[in-house]
């Protein structure tokens, strides 16, 4: 028999807190039990949205450089300013929503970087956008953060795979949308309502946000059976880790190591993607749509099935650690057949790999 967490509702008692999952059960229906999941779709959206966001400047890459006259030094200039940043931003906006919490840290910072992504429509020259992908990183480095954290509060760790999965999903969802969109929103109404319309999305995402969030123990469509369920793992004693014991652990350096191979392989593909399609295979700005989209259904669907597969390897009888690693071993292997792209000809070919 759980003991009610006295945060559950200041002053209410545990029949009221069952009364109020009663209630809950009612209001959510079908969804009783499972409101958890109606919170990994609300981070897929974010993570959709973030990606669109950070994706704009590539897909324009070429009107802009004629705008302009940037050349790919410029624009690599660019995308520095996006990676340093966000590196940074990774740290500080991280510890940010440590300090704040998920609801409010997780708003503020799509706020923010809602406002800069708008504000790239003011820009004129390459000085001007390098500040705004600056801020953009840095803003945009909350997301992973803040929302890898709602999912440890909503998710126990045997899930804990599979959500992480789905929301990272709205990566390839977000580069699948923005080619598909932004070229028309800029043809038929000019580049700085690309910036514009797609920041603006944030907003309709921050009211989702602000009105279905709350932690489990504090919600009132999560039941009783439902917040057992997230609960039901061993409890570990919480506590602050400083850097300096970080630093000497072999978790860390995998992490960083690996992050640091993985990260500008994806990053080049979303900054550098839009531009091969349009120079070496002469697609119109209207016409990368499509090849993009077969790149990223691809990625997604990886995305998906590296959850998937590490959540059911733990079901299996796998120790968390190896049933993750098995995952991420399996997808890395995956990545190598990109390594023979410049020797294919053709365009499906090339975006298979």
């Amino acid at each position: 028999m759980r003991q009610e967490n006295p945060i559950a509702g200041a002053g209410t008692s545990g029949d009221a807190r069952a009364s109020a999952g009663l209630a809950g059960l009612d209001k959510v229906g079908i969804l009783a039990g499972r409101f958890r999941w109606i919170i990994c779709g609300l981070l897929f959206l974010c993570v959709t949205k973030n990606y669109m966001d950070r994706q704009v400047l590539g897909v324009l890459k070429l009107p802009l450089q004629h705008e302009f006259g940037w050349n790919d030094i410029g624009y690599g200039h660019l995308v520095f300013a996006f990676q340093a940043a966000y590196a940074l931003g990774m740290i500080l906006v991280g510890r940010l929503i440590d300090r704040l919490g998920t609801r409010i840290g997780y708003a503020l910072a799509m706020v923010f970087w809602s406002l800069v992504s708008m504000g790239h429509a003011i820009a004129n020259s390459l000085t001007g956008f390098m500040i705004a992908r600056s801020a953009l990183g840095f803003g945009e480095a909350g997301v992973f953060p803040a929302s890898i954290k709602s999912v440890a509060e909503w998710f126990p760790k045997k899930e804990r795979a599979l959500a992480t999965g789905i929301f990272n999903a709205g990566t390839n969802v977000g580069a699948i949308i923005t080619p598909l969109i932004v070229p028309w929103i800029a043809v038929h109404l000019g580049w700085r309502w690309a910036f514009l319309l797609t920041g603006a999305l944030g907003f309709a995402w921050l009211i989702l946000w602000l009105l279905l969030y709350r932690r489990p123990e504090e919600h009132r469509y999560c039941t009783n059976s439902e917040l057992e369920y997230i609960q039901s793992d061993p409890r570990t004693p919480p506590g602050k880790i400083k850097w300096a014991q970080l630093l000497p652990l072999k978790q860390t350096w995998a992490f960083a190591a690996g992050k640091f191979m993985i990260d500008p392989i994806w990053w080049f593909y979303l900054f550098w993607i839009p531009d091969y399609l349009q120079r070496e295979h002469g697609l119109h700005l209207t016409q990368i749509g499509l090849p993009i989209l077969v790149i990223y259904v691809i990625s997604d669907l990886g995305s998906v099935a590296g959850g998937w597969l590490s959540s059911s390897l733990i079901r299996r009888g796998f120790s968390v650690n190896a049933a993750r690693k098995w995952a991420m071993f399996l997808c890395a292997l995956s990545v190598l057949p990109i390594a023979i792209v410049y020797r294919l000809f053709g365009l499906w070919p090339a975006c298979s790999p």
